[in-house]
């Protein structure tokens, strides 16, 4: 039983415990941690220190390094530090490293040491230096806050979003503060520095002097202060060795500590005392630890969400274990399993040791069809890598075409990205493809591409038809089209020329073009055209009116309505038009003209080619009875029964039908005849009718 037992201790009466070893501590720091600048991220996150920091008792010759630590002591990255000197560290709520430079850029690296990105905090900050930063967190995100050489503030609350603010002037401050931090109160960043015995407060608009309520009388100067994690609580260390401890909005004063020295602490921080929701304050001296405070404030390890853990573990390239908790908690597939497997791969394409075609086909059988697992963001980040094939082999396996071909496109192989738009049948997705070749390539090649794509070159062509109708005439040339390059004069003749020279020359182009294209109709035709309107010009001079652009028939119709008989006979010879189309045109436009007389004479002159029907239709058509008789007597016997009943003559349209004995004339006939006034007739035909059944 004692083997089961040694290691356990009492702890009161009643309980025991005992201790083991979770994992070892791995630290191994070659110097002293006074001679670095230090950055731990919250929440257990990595340490970054950067060794020799511009010392002056430091060779000049001597790059920096900057190492990257886990909590634990285990290193995670090391580089020589190749840029300007850096004034101050910190993590952002996303755990990158910001380098925040003495001349004002701020230099952004991911937890293995990897460059991310870099910017500067504005040109005051760079003619000013940065005598001092700090680096803080709101809910937007993490912010930057720099004191100048000036001894002036501008910050950015949100490094994510840069926006620089240049916080208000300090009254009097002619060097820098005793001690300064950065606050959040109400959703705005804002300084906090001391100056002597007095607190200021600055905001975007206003500084404002602030004190501490029921602070102990004495002081001179404040020497040191700290804000709490949620920014709700503030600590002062003053030259009279109390530690003022409230709200950070200085209205409420929760304690005060005479902790009995004067020397200014190398650090003061916040902290949560184990097990508890008490927060207290830990301050530091060069060999002394003091905890001090009874302020009552929520622990905060809610703030570091599942989404958050998992992030964490990502960024550590824990995988597994990300995968193994996802399952455990049995988190949605798009949430979990899913995006830890995207990240995996995202990393996967960083390894330049491995073939394009291993890590394809290794990322393609880990994630196969996954839900929520895009794979051109993959091929995204492979081809930030420098890896483009790989990130063409990754976008094969894209089910989305809308998604492969914008990457596509910036990685420059536009001509596949088309040949993805084409396969989508997304003509949204070509238009945008051929606008981007366009720009890209200089017009025989895009037009060489055009001519390799059908679907394409068809698309475009409707896209220059509306919107560059000079490119579509190009596009009928590079392939010698003369077919649609004449239908583009003939257009072109309409739409773009208004003088009649002008026109002319088009329509003749458009005729060469079709002798090319061996369509003579169309040539002819289009030669016909040019005749027209030069005598339709001849006839505006000569006769004034309208005539240009009327077609040819109105034309003739024109000439007949304004009395000029023999030109529009004249014309109709010229152009050839059939005597029955020029009979109808002649006899629409009299009665229109209601011009009888002319009429009558026009049906003597010769024999109707189209009959006398049309002369009985068009006479009723303008509700005129008695010329319409005069020709119903003319109209032959096999239309005869039709014009009769035209004029109302529904007796005689019965004797022609009895006599013709026509069953379909006897039964149209009977349809017309109503009430009393038709009943002999309707009898007449019943007769004829049954004498026809009866032979």
């Amino acid at each position: 039983m004692d083997c089961y037992t040694a290691n356990w201790n009492p702890l009161g009466d009643s309980a025991f415990y005992r201790k083991y070893e979770l994992y070892s501590m791995d630290w191994d720091l070659k110097e002293e941690l006074r001679d670095c600048l230090v950055a731990a991220a919250p929440y257990g996150g990595p340490i970054a220190l950067l060794r020799n920091p511009w010392r002056k008792e430091k060779a000049a010759s001597v790059r920096p390094v900057l190492d990257i630590y886990s909590a634990s002591g285990m290193p995670l990255a090391s580089l020589l530090w190749k840029s300007g000197p850096v004034v101050s560290l910190g993590w952002s709520a996303e755990e990158e490293l910001l380098c925040v430079q003495e001349d004002g850029a701020v230099l952004v690296y991911g937890l293995h040491g990897d460059f991310r990105r870099h910017f500067s905090m504005g040109n005051e900050v760079l003619q000013n230096r940065v005598l001092d930063a700090r680096i803080f967190h709101t809910e937007f995100g993490s912010g930057v806050a720099i004191l100048t050489g000036a001894h002036r503030f501008t910050l950015s609350a949100n490094v994510g979003d840069l926006k620089l603010r240049r916080m208000p002037e300090v009254p009097g401050l002619q060097s820098a503060p005793s001690c300064w931090t950065a606050l959040c109160q109400d959703r705005v960043a804002h300084v906090l520095l001391a100056v002597g015995p007095d607190l200021y407060l600055l905001d975007h608009a206003a500084c404002s002097a602030v004190t501490p309520p029921g602070l102990a009388p004495g002081v001179s100067s404040f020497l040191q202060m700290a804000v709490s994690f949620t920014y709700r609580h503030l600590a002062l260390f003053t030259d009279t060795g109390y530690i003022w401890m409230g709200t950070a909005s200085l209205k409420e004063k929760l304690c005060e500590f005479n902790c009995n020295i004067r020397a200014p602490p190398k650090q003061m921080v916040w902290c949560s005392r184990p097990r508890s929701k008490e927060r207290a304050v830990v301050v530091a001296w060069e060999r002394r630890l003091m905890v001090v405070g009874d302020a009552s404030e929520s622990i905060q390890y809610k703030q570091l969400t599942i989404q958050v853990l998992l992030d964490r573990l990502v960024l550590r390239r824990l995988y597994p274990l990300a995968i193994q908790i996802c399952e455990y908690l049995r988190l949605p597939e798009v949430q979990g399993v899913s995006r830890i497997l995207a990240h995996w791969a995202c990393y996967k394409v960083q390894q330049k040791d491995v073939s394009d075609e291993d890590v394809a086909r290794a990322i393609n059988q880990k994630l196969g069809d996954t839900p929520g697992v895009s794979y051109s963001d993959i091929a995204a980040r492979a081809y930030g890598c420098g890896r483009t094939e790989l990130a063409i082999k990754l976008l094969e396996y894209e089910p989305r075409s809308g998604e492969q071909v914008p990457l596509l496109l910036k990685m420059k192989r536009s001509k596949l990205a088309l040949s993805k738009a084409i396969e989508s049948g997304d003509t949204d997705l070509v238009f945008t493809v051929l606008l981007h070749l366009k720009n890209e390539l200089n017009r025989g090649d895009f037009f060489m591409t055009l001519r390799n794509q059908p679907m394409a070159l068809s698309l475009y062509r409707q896209f220059c038809k509306h919107q560059e109708l000079e490119t579509l005439k190009d596009l009928y040339n590079q392939d010698d089209n003369h077919q649609e390059l004449g239908s583009f004069h003939i257009r072109a003749s309409y739409a773009a020329e208004e003088r009649i020279e002008g026109r002319v020359a088009a329509l003749q182009t458009a005729a060469d073009a079709f002798y090319k294209a061996k369509n003579e109709f169309a040539a002819k035709a289009t030669e016909d055209q040019m005749r027209l309107l030069r005598l339709q010009r001849r006839l505006e001079d000569e006769l004034g009116g309208q005539f240009l652009d009327l077609s040819l028939h109105d034309t003739v119709t024109t000439l007949i309505l304004g009395g000029h008989n023999k030109r529009a006979e004249q014309l109709a010879r010229d152009f050839r038009i059939p005597d029955k189309r020029l009979w109808w045109l002649k006899l629409t436009a009299l009665a229109d003209l209601e011009d009888w007389e002319e009429l009558e004479k026009f049906s003597k002159s010769k024999k109707s080619p189209i009959g006398y029907l049309p002369f009985v239709e068009i006479c009723m058509k303008q509700h005129n009875k008695y010329e319409a008789k005069k020709y119903a007597s003319r109209v032959g016997p096999e239309q005869k029964v039709k014009a009769l009943l035209l004029v109302g003559d529904v007796a005689q349209a019965a004797d022609v039908a009895i006599e013709h004995r026509n069953e379909a004339e006897l039964s149209l006939v009977l349809s017309h005849c109503t009430g009393a006034t038709d009943g002999a007739t309707a009898d007449k035909i019943q007769r004829a009718r049954a004498q026809a059944q009866k032979k």
